[in-house]
């Protein structure tokens, strides 16, 4: 969670940077906001998982975690992508223009 928290901050930071615009800003906020509550649902799976599992390893309970990771991993894909489609041309302008 500390490194989406410091990613979301430096992207926002570079939107302060770069003034992108409020559809941009959209876009950024929502992936941030995916990100954190992606983050907080999982947290909430993995402890019903254990206190129902009874802390023993299971099977199903290591599938619904894993599950939960994956989903994490797929908004965490969204929001990279919604990055770079933002800052990388106005960066490549930056330095190339």
């Amino acid at each position: 969670m500390r490194k989406h928290a410091l990613s979301a901050l430096a992207a926002m930071l570079a939107g302060l940077v770069f003034r992108i615009s409020a559809t941009e800003w959209l876009f950024l906020l929502l992936s941030i906001t995916l990100v954190i509550a992606f983050e907080i649902m999982n947290s909430a799976i993995e402890n019903v998982v254990d206190l129902a599992s009874n802390y023993h390893f299971s099977m199903l309970a290591k599938n619904a975690k894993d599950m939960a990771a994956g989903a994490v991993l797929v908004v965490s894909g969204f929001a990279l992508l919604t990055g770079l489609v933002i800052f990388v041309p106005k960066f490549w302008a930056l330095v190339f223009g």
